[in-house]
């Protein structure tokens, strides 16, 4: 796998993790164990992906904007009822809130960095949660998948 990887072949990489993150409930306090469960961070799959994704860092597509020093950018509008974004920070990020939930795939690109407090891996934010989301301690590259693409962003 290659950085020559185009968004749409990163879109279909990205389909069986959105149909498997389907089951989770956001709600549930195991939520990032439910995802763990179904898609082991140290398993193979999983580090395929990560592969890729660190590759596509020096693309044009994966994180073609810029704020405030984070880059971003949306990978897919509508993929199995998520939308999935990919930033990669090293510092606080907006506040926003999470109207149907938040599923989060993390993974350190420098540093032993921790997002909200937790290592790579997976990170699951119920219905309604608000939060200011932070790096600290390196960067991290994070798939944020949105079910039904919901996000608030908010201003205080």
């Amino acid at each position: 796998m290659t950085t020559t990887m185009t968004k749409e072949q990163f879109q279909a990489l990205l389909q069986p993790y959105a149909e498997a993150l389907r089951a989770i409930d956001v709600e549930a306090k195991d939520a990032a164990a439910q995802c763990e469960r179904v898609l082991p961070f140290t398993g193979a799959q999983v580090k395929a992906l990560r592969e890729v994704a660190m590759a596509a860092i020096a693309s044009d597509w994966l994180l073609p904007k810029e704020n405030a020093g984070i880059r971003f950018g949306r990978v897919a509008k509508d993929l199995c009822g998520f939308s999935v974004d990919a930033v990669l920070m090293d510092k606080p990020g907006p506040k926003h809130r999470h109207p149907n939930g938040e599923i989060d795939l993390c993974f350190a690109r420098s540093g032993a960095p921790k997002f909200d407090g937790k290592p790579e891996g997976w990170v699951v934010y119920g219905k309604g949660s608000v939060h200011v989301p932070t790096v600290r301690e390196g960067e991290m590259l994070i798939l944020y998948f949105l079910p039904a693409g919901a996000i608030e962003f908010l201003t205080d």
